[in-house]
């Protein structure tokens, strides 16, 4: 028996999902560069997620785009924490965050995951629209 939750119909809502917690994550880790800016040997933290995405996605390029959605493997699209810049220093003491930075950082991330749930929203929208 096929139900609601087994077809593609929550594809682009799961994908979404994956990407708001990516967001999120990203949204603790540049916190944690900010507080953690003076420091000494600190180094940045970010997170990868959209070069998965597209991997998975590229993975299907001659498919449509509903196609490439559905067919995305959701365990193994994970965002993955990392030091950026290990070798690079702005200070004497090893310390790689410029808080000025972060906080550019830190203000796009935050467009992107309000992007991230008002798409979310707009699919439930989509979907209750249909069950009318």
């Amino acid at each position: 028996m096929s139900t609601l939750s087994n077809t593609n119909v929550f594809d682009y809502i799961n994908v979404l999902d994956k990407a708001a917690d990516a967001a999120w994550l990203r949204n603790d880790a540049i916190s944690n560069n900010i507080a953690n800016a003076d420091t000494p040997g600190y180094k940045r933290q970010d997170v990868n997620f959209e070069t998965q995405l597209a991997k998975a996605l590229h993975h299907y390029r001659y498919t449509s785009v509903d196609e490439r959605v559905h067919n995305v493997n959701l365990s193994r699209l994970n965002p993955i924490t990392y030091t950026d810049y290990s070798g690079f220093s702005y200070r004497v003491d090893g310390n790689n965050v410029d808080p000025d930075t972060e906080g550019v950082y830190l203000a796009k991330n935050q467009i992107v995951y309000q992007g991230l749930e008002g798409a979310i929203n707009q699919e439930f929208k989509n979907l209750q629209a249909v069950l009318k």
